[in-house]
């Protein structure tokens, strides 16, 4: 295919876009599966009583993808997104199988190291791609079709999953929904799916945007705005480790059942989908800045509310608030990171502030079970919606607006 033919836009590709949105959502279907019932998991099988022992899924988890979210922006550029993304749905497959026929939670580690490598390879290929077709002028909208199919998937399989492991078990039934969607993803992958790379070199052409010094120190700190949305990336993901792994223990301890925590823990994430549409489209015309600031301000008071509210209707409010907020910042953050690096340069720079944004799963699993062991539920709570709230602090001291 000649540079000459490729044509850049969300209509000019629908289909290849439709296509990664679909695939995408298997993506995060994988994720699905564990969001509501590992930690009942670890109780009812392997009789883990520590939340920090119960939590060393996530830290797997969230230092796998990290890492792998920094090597999928060097090995997009030479081995090309489509290999990338066939690459992730190999690492996939064996994950259903390791969790429901573990004997013990060592498998369960290594399953979840595994699913960071899915995770890391092709979430990250599947957002570079969508990037890639539109360019620059729909960038923010097909960055929330993407973050909405992906959290969507997320939010109903987690509900899903609690739903089968309520009426039918933990294992195995709630994890033969994970063969299918490795096995369709990478059907999908392998078959229908066009590489992007072309699409880059056409962008790059018409880019007047100065290329950074070094991809690495500029996108982690060096650059005033990119520094600031790689550490609000950061405790963006420490506490969304923290929601994953502690919320079910936390309404758990308020009386509520599993079928409700199912569906309590499945309401952040859908709103946070949905909004997606909206906030997408936002951070094309209005301030990033703004919407970082005040997406990361509302998730650090959700956060904090959790901990005096008991009854259903106000964690489903608390949910939908904390979805809203995150929405806000999620595909705000991709779209400002591709706001400011070069064509050639930007596969790197997203694999950078994907990198350190992931990372914080781990810390965050890491911070709130050994708080959680040491001080109780509400104190780990506090501690994670106040990072959050000063994260919110340091963007408005050091994000340098740029005008679309």
């Amino acid at each position: 295919m000649n540079n000459t033919k490729v044509r850049l836009g969300l209509r000019e590709n629908a289909g290849q876009f439709i296509l990664l949105i679909l695939i995408n959502g298997f993506v995060g279907g994988m994720i699905g599966l564990e969001r509501s019932i590992l930690p009942e998991l670890a109780k009812k099988e392997f009789g883990l009583v520590s939340a920090s022992a119960m939590l060393s899924f996530i830290i797997a988890f969230g230092v796998t993808k990290s890492l792998c979210n920094y090597f999928a922006g060097v090995l997009a550029n030479r081995i090309g997104r489509k290999r990338l993304l066939v690459l992730g749905w190999f690492f996939a497959l064996p994950v259903p199988f390791l969790l429901i026929f573990a004997p013990d939670w060592n498998w369960v580690i290594v399953a979840n190291v595994l699913l960071g490598f899915n995770q890391g390879f092709s979430w990250s290929a599947a957002v570079m791609m969508k990037i890639d077709l539109v360019g620059e002028k729909n960038r923010g909208l097909a960055i929330g079709l993407n973050e909405f199919t992906g959290y969507l998937a997320v939010g109903l399989v987690a509900f899903l999953s609690a739903w089968i492991a309520s009426h039918y078990g933990v294992r195995p039934f709630p994890f033969y929904l994970g063969i299918g969607f490795a096995i369709i993803g990478l059907f999908l992958s392998i078959f229908l799916l066009k590489d992007t790379q072309q699409h880059v070199s056409q962008e790059q052409q018409n880019s007047n945007q100065p290329p950074l010094k070094s991809i690495f120190w500029d996108t982690t700190f060096r650059h005033p705005s990119l520094g600031a949305i790689s550490q609000a990336g950061f405790v963006n993901n420490l506490n969304d480790g923290m929601v994953w792994g502690i919320w079910p223990l936390l309404l758990a301890s308020k009386g509520f059942n599993l079928s409700q925590i199912g569906l309590l823990c499945a309401i952040y994430p859908i709103s946070w989908s949905f909004s997606q549409l909206i906030t997408g489209s936002l951070s094309d015309v209005y301030s990033k800045k703004s919407l970082l600031f005040w997406g990361m301000l509302l998730q650090g008071l959700a956060i904090i509310s959790s901990i005096w509210a008991q009854n259903f209707y106000t964690f489903a409010g608390i949910g939908l608030a904390l979805g809203w907020g995150t929405a806000m910042v999620y595909p705000t953050f991709l779209n400002a990171i591709a706001n400011f690096t070069p064509p050639q340069q930007r596969a790197e720079s997203l694999g950078v502030f994907r990198m350190w944004r992931d990372l914080g799963y781990a810390l965050g699993a890491l911070l709130t079970g050994l708080s959680t062991d040491w001080w109780g539920l509400f104190s780990s709570v506090a501690l994670v919606g106040g990072l959050t709230i000063l994260s919110a602090v340091y963007i408005l001291c050091r994000y340098i607006q740029k005008q679309p």
